[in-house]
């Protein structure tokens, strides 16, 4: 079977297409169309112009990948689409576009959640996906989910309480003057840095702390105060050295916590996915620890971490293969979907 997934959450408009036969999912097109260069005079995702660059892009980005996947509309079986959670415009014109495919091919729709379809993604690379242990870092998203399976029901851990982990990429790389979006820069930057010049506090991470619940908000007002004295005090600001003492600080906090909960929960597999996933010091220390403690670590490749339509056609795909119900025409938006709700609206039981 042949599905075809639409990701519209934020400021990429994604469409992948994924073939699935004998449990296995193979990629055959993953185009996106990012309105990165059109937020960053504003250093941050406008809600909507996100929407607006959606509209243009969508109708050529589905052109796209029928045509690298080789094959046509009355090919695909089953279309799939983030109903959230994300910006409601930005995710309205998805779910809007998936309807009318949906309708005009005849096939059944599947409306699913954002937050599940970075932990499917990975079975675009590693193939089957067992319980695992995920750990979702992006933009919007910091979390911890004990995932028995793809179908659900997922059980969340932990989460932000305020600034998720690349947010605060995005504010620490404002501060020092760097591009947006802060993440890859950051970490381009830090690399000729020294990760212990400062120490930076390590929030939530006391013994009456939630053990696995994250807070960044605390770090970058400590990187901005840091900077500010130094400013203040005529002193040049060592860029390279305060961006890798923030990443460093940030990583510390997220592996040391997707490895307890794991050990915790009995798990033998973590997942690191979301688009800060794609994060080079991440990925390090987390295969550190995670063979440390004696724990498989699957991470997607970095063009799989971030937002694009093929994990919401991988995880449509597995949900269809599952013989799970489709959602109904009525299918809504929802900013704040939880991630206990994997698939969206379905129809009967």
């Amino acid at each position: 079977m042949i599905v075809l997934g639409i990701e519209t959450s934020c400021d990429e408009t994604g469409v992948g297409i994924v073939h699935h036969e004998a449990g296995t999912a193979t990629l055959l097109a993953n185009e996106v169309a990012s309105s990165v260069d059109e937020h960053a005079r504003f250093g941050g995702v406008v809600p909507e112009v996100a929407s607006r660059a959606h509209l243009q892009a969508m109708v050529p980005a589905v052109h796209r990948a029928l045509a690298t996947a080789g094959v046509a509309g009355h090919d695909v079986d089953a279309v799939a689409v983030t109903a959230g959670p994300g910006l409601t415009g930005a995710l309205l014109v998805g779910v809007a576009a998936a309807k009318a495919y949906a309708a005009a091919w005849d096939v059944p729709l599947y409306g699913v959640n954002h937050l599940a379809a970075h932990v499917a993604v990975d079975t675009l690379q590693h193939g089957p996906l067992p319980p695992c242990l995920a750990l979702l870092v992006s933009g919007g998203h910091s979390s911890l989910l004990d995932v028995p399976d793809l179908a659900g029901p997922v059980t969340p851990l932990g989460a932000t309480i305020d600034d998720a982990a690349g947010e605060a990429f995005d504010k620490v790389a404002r501060l020092l003057g760097l591009p947006f979006p802060g993440g890859p820069h950051i970490d381009r930057v830090a690399r000729d840095g020294d990760a212990a010049a400062v120490v930076f506090p390590r929030g939530l991470t006391g013994p009456r702390d939630a053990p696995f619940d994250f807070s960044f908000s605390g770090l970058k007002t400590a990187v901005a105060r840091h900077v500010e004295a130094l400013e203040r005090a005529g002193n040049p600001v060592p860029v390279a050295d305060v961006a890798a003492s923030f990443q460093e600080a940030v990583v510390d906090v997220l592996t040391a916590k997707a490895v307890r909960a794991a050990r915790e929960r009995g798990m033998d597999t973590v997942l690191l996915g979301g688009g800060v996933a794609a994060n080079s010091r991440l990925r390090e220390m987390a295969q550190e620890r995670c063979a440390a403690a004696g724990l498989e670590l699957r991470v997607p490749r970095p063009g799989l971490c971030t937002d694009n339509g093929a994990m919401v056609a991988a995880l449509g795909a597995h949900l269809f293969a599952a013989g799970a119900p489709p959602s109904p025409p009525e299918l809504p938006a929802d900013s704040s979907l939880p991630i206990t709700e994997v698939l969206v609206g379905t129809l009967g039981s």
